[in-house]
């Protein structure tokens, strides 16, 4: 995407690709993540999955909320290193609570730090695999029926649409539109519009940063690749940045175009674009013109596979911290550590079964997600990293915080 999205936006949204990142100009970071510094307490808590139960409980055993869920961390820092949502019941409600206590913590103080993981910027960018129907019911109002019925009938006439255009059949059956509706149940608009880039959630999450640096240890969900040692935690986080606001700019693109609808989620995206493309290229070859702009636009949309925030190998996807070997990580670490001006990386990301904080190489990485929704991941647990002193200290729910959990 480049010169062509800035005539029909008039926006500064130039991407330079260099083959797994794509960076967009200017992007601005969050205050929080650009000025962290140590404090005198600081508690890490891991993948949250929609467990606002869970959740709570361990930051009312740590001492970081009351019992009417309010702060009472004082100047103490509470990270969150991702992945909020997905799998389980209680998405909004996570998110509702993370957005308070921003506030409360700052009031007294402290500061609350919550990073993207994968599953935000999946939920961000339409791909909703892991969304529990329980989400999707809290959003539901008393005009979610009518809001899914007008739904429908947009869907109904854009698909005509494209039929009329490709001179094909559209049948549509009763069946088709049970169909639907089962993908679609009561909430499911009201929750895509939610995370829409000026939705309630989704302008919060676009605004949260992937990585933060606290005096000698990051904190981000997944890892950083070897390969990425060049960047920095400010470039990194720029970048990630900029790619959900590039997708935001295509799929703005798609439905000005009628393409798409503002609900479809990443596989309609996908394949309407792909249908397109398929389309155009094929009138361009019997009339013998050349590409249209439209399918140069479409087909570099369809490259945001490679991108950071998507690539196996980016920062809320890598593994490696927790699947390397002794070897490996003797060979990379050292290098990583000295990059960042670091001693510890603290991530989430890749479940400790049963739930348990595992610390590697030396203490140089904790890895902290401990299966906080039990009933997903068995043997799964609450749990915390308490930070203090220079100590590192694994809390868990229902058990005695001592440096010996």
């Amino acid at each position: 995407m480049g010169k062509r999205l800035n005539r029909i936006y008039g926006k500064s949204t130039a991407l330079a690709k260099t083959g797994l990142l794509v960076a967009l100009s200017a992007v601005l970071l969050l205050p929080s993540a650009m000025g962290a510094t140590a404090s005198a307490r600081l508690l890490a808590v891991g993948d949250i999955h929609g467990d606002f139960d869970a959740l709570v409980a361990i930051l009312q055993e740590s001492g970081i909320i009351d019992h009417q869920h309010h702060w009472r961390g004082g100047n103490a820092t509470l990270v969150q290193t991702g992945d909020i949502l997905d799998r389980g019941p209680k998405d909004r409600q996570v998110m509702d609570l993370l957005m308070a206590l921003e506030k409360e913590a700052s009031k007294s103080g402290g500061r609350v730090i919550v990073l993207l993981g994968n599953h935000e910027v999946m939920n961000l960018m339409g791909d909703l695999r892991y969304v529990a129907p329980e989400t999707y019911f809290s959003f539901a109002d008393d005009k979610s029926e009518k809001r899914r019925q007008d739904a429908y009938q947009d869907y109904v006439k854009l698909l005509k649409r494209r039929a009329q255009t490709l001179e094909e059949p559209t049948p549509f059956t009763s069946e088709s539109e049970r169909q639907w509706m089962q993908a679609h149940p009561p909430g499911f608009i009201e929750f895509r519009k939610a995370l829409e880039p000026k939705g309630k959630y989704g302008r919060w999450l676009r605004e949260r940063p992937a990585i933060v640096q606290i005096a000698d240890t990051i904190f981000l969900h997944g890892g950083i690749h070897p390969n990425l040692a060049s960047l920095k935690v400010t470039e990194l986080n720029q970048r990630i940045k900029a790619e959900i606001q590039a997708f935001d700019t295509y799929t703005e693109y798609m439905v000005k175009e009628k393409l798409i609808l503002p609900f479809f989620d990443l596989n309609e995206i996908t394949s309407a674009a792909q249908a397109v493309i398929e389309q155009q290229e094929d009138r361009a070859r019997e009339t013998d013109r050349s590409e249209p702009e439209q399918v140069t636009i479409l087909k570099e949309f369809l490259t945001y596979g490679s991108w950071l925030s998507i690539h196996p190998d980016g920062p809320l996807w890598f593994r490696g911290f927790a699947q390397w070997s002794p070897e490996e990580g003797a060979q990379h670490l050292p290098l990583l550590l000295k990059a960042y001006g670091a001693k510890h990386f603290v991530v989430g990301h890749t479940p400790q079964l049963p739930g348990h904080i595992q610390a590697r190489f030396e203490e140089k990485i904790f890895l902290i997600d401990s299966g906080m929704l039990s009933s997903y991941y068995k043997g799964g647990r609450a749990s915390a990293l308490e930070i203090q002193d220079g100590k590192f200290t694994p809390l868990y729910l229902g058990e005695p915080l001592t440096p010996d959990n």
